[in-house]
C-alpha cells in the first residue's frame, strides 16, 4: 500500500469556492441562528474545511429586525461595555439595543461566535444583515437555505 497516495489536502484562497447564501431570519431565536450563521461563515459545513482561511460563504440575512429571545431575555438580558476608564462601564438591555439600531443584536451575537483575530474580522465581513426583506446583493443570486438541514 503506498501512503503517499493519502494527501491531506488544504484549501487555501485560490482553491475555495465561496457562495452566496439567503438567510430568511423571521422568528428566528438569535443564539441559535447566529451559531448557524458562524458556522456557515466559518466554512465548518463544507467538507475542504481549513481551519487557518476563510473558507466560509458569504451570508445574507434578512428580516433581522422580526429575530425573537426565549423568555424573558428582552428584559433580563444585559449587554456589557467598558472603555478601560474607571467607571465607564455600560449595561444596555436587548430592548435598548433594539431601539437604537435594529440589527445590532444579531451582529454581535454571530461576531461573539467567531474567531477573534485577523481571521475571524475578515469572516464577519462576508454578513450582510438587513432589515425587511430588500437586499442589495440580488446581482450575486443568493440561494435560499434552511437553517435546520445544516447541522
Amino acid at each position: 500500500m503506498d501512503t503517499l497516495s493519502y494527501k491531506t489536502v488544504s484549501a487555501n484562497k485560490a482553491t475555495v469556492k465561496k457562495e452566496w447564501i439567503l438567510v430568511d431570519a423571521k422568528d428566528q431565536v438569535v443564539g441559535r441562528l447566529a451559531s448557524k450563521l458562524a458556522l456557515i461563515l466559518r466554512g465548518k459545513h463544507k467538507a475542504d474545511y481549513t481551519p487557518h482561511v476563510d473558507c466560509g460563504d458569504n451570508v445574507v440575512v434578512i428580516n433581522a429586525d422580526k429575530v425573537v429571545f426565549t423568555g424573558k431575555k428582552w428584559t433580563d438580558k444585559r449587554y456589557f461595555t467598558h472603555s478601560g476608564y474607571p467607571g465607564s462601564q455600560k449595561r444596555v438591555s436587548p430592548k435598548q439595543v433594539f431601539d437604537k439600531n435594529n440589527i445590532a443584536i444579531l451582529e454581535w451575537a454571530v461576531r461573539g461566535m467567531l474567531p477573534k483575530n485577523k481571521l475571524g474580522d475578515q469572516l464577519f465581513k462576508n454578513l450582510h444583515v438587513y432589515v425587511g426583506t430588500e437586499h442589495k446583493q440580488e446581482a450575486q443570486l443568493p440561494k435560499e437555505i434552511d437553517l435546520n438541514t445544516i447541522k
